[in-house]
């Protein structure tokens, strides 16, 4: 069984209530509904009660000469956005995206996604909309949209919630083994904004002084929840070129922040020259008073996928892909890993 990392961990189907607390206070992302400490506990527990399986970022069946891949994964309580401003238009981009960028980390390709949408009563013009962004993700990540299920759930559900599930195969040969090495250098790749995680305490920190729908204070968007809305970014093309250039693990930076690098073995790893935040985050850490520690152990913080692989190659892959070299991997202290990037040891 593999860790869950993405999808907020948030109650997606909360219903348009916020969650509250004294303004001005300083936000962290527990204080606003969601425990990574308590969730990674209760993962934990799940696994053990149902037995590790093979891979990290995907489960991976052995099919004979390849892996039969599966990950699964939702869009969590950025849904409650989408349905404060009744468009539902992208969350769609956000599902497919959330379970494809696992499959790619764990050097798998994509090959097929089924959704599923629970709903507390059925409306054929978000339904419409959802079906409208799954589409548009799945030709995004070059695989097929093979069916679904839509569930009527009003004594369980409360306006919506959307998951899906991800197959991909991939040569035995082709998958990454997930461990990076000391001397290795770190590649990453510009995220596209907050992505689908963090949700719960971006709401929270939005809309202390300002509602979705209220004028966007930075450039690029109408209003602050079409900010928030920002489709997650879809890394199915990187791919190829990490497989061509010897990558040997990568991390989808979604639930945890900067930690999930950790995931690719107790090392350091050294972040010297990270994509810049966009400014929705400068946003949240201002509107919430955040930390700084706080935005990059919940947040991508402007970098949404990262790979370590033989410095030799970092800087073609880089080159090849619009992507950055961004540090490098140490040998770390201990037997859990840690992450020292702007000046901070996560």
């Amino acid at each position: 069984m593999t860790e869950g990392d993405g999808g907020d961990d948030g109650d997606a189907s909360a219903g348009d209530e916020e969650p509250t607390s004294d303004d001005g206070d300083e936000l962290t992302y527990a204080d606003a509904g969601v425990d990574i400490d308590a969730s990674e506990a209760a993962t934990a527990a799940l696994i053990g009660a149902v037995g590790e399986g093979e891979g990290d970022y995907a489960g991976l069946l052995d099919i004979g000469d390849r892996y039969l891949a599966l990950a699964t994964d939702g869009v969590g309580t950025k849904l409650l956005v989408a349905e404060a401003l009744g468009d539902y238009s992208t969350v769609g981009i956000d599902c497919i995206a959330m379970n494809v960028n696992d499959l790619v980390a764990a050097g798998v390709r994509p090959v097929a996604f089924v959704d599923y949408l629970a709903v507390d009563e059925p409306d054929e013009r978000f339904a419409e909309q959802v079906g409208e962004g799954l589409a548009r993700g799945a030709e995004l990540a070059d695989m097929e949209l093979v069916g679904g299920e839509t569930a009527v759930m009003p004594d369980v559900i409360r306006g919506l919630d959307l998951a899906g599930t991800c197959a991909g195969l991939a040569a035995k040969e082709a998958v990454f083994d997930g461990a990076a090495r000391p001397g290795d250098a770190l590649v990453g790749w510009e995220s596209s904004g907050i992505h689908s995680n963090g949700l719960t305490l971006a709401r929270e920190a939005a809309t202390r002084e300002h509602a979705y729908a209220d004028p966007c204070p930075f450039e690029g968007y109408e209003t602050v929840g079409e900010a928030l809305l920002e489709p997650t970014r879809i890394y199915t093309d990187l791919l190829d070129p990490m497989r061509e250039h010897g990558v040997r693990g990568a991390a989808h930076v979604t639930g945890g922040g900067w930690t999930n690098l950790t995931r690719l073995g107790a090392n350091r790893y050294v972040v010297e020259d990270a994509f810049d935040p966009q400014p929705v985050f400068e946003f949240v850490q201002s509107e919430g008073s955040v930390s700084d520690e706080e935005m990059h152990r919940t947040f991508n913080m402007g970098t949404g996928f990262v790979a370590a692989l033989d410095p030799d190659d970092a800087a073609s892959l880089a080159d090849e892909t619009d992507g950055r070299v961004i540090g490098r991997v140490e040998e770390g202290e201990g037997d859990e890993g840690s992450v020292a990037i702007r000046g901070l040891e996560l």
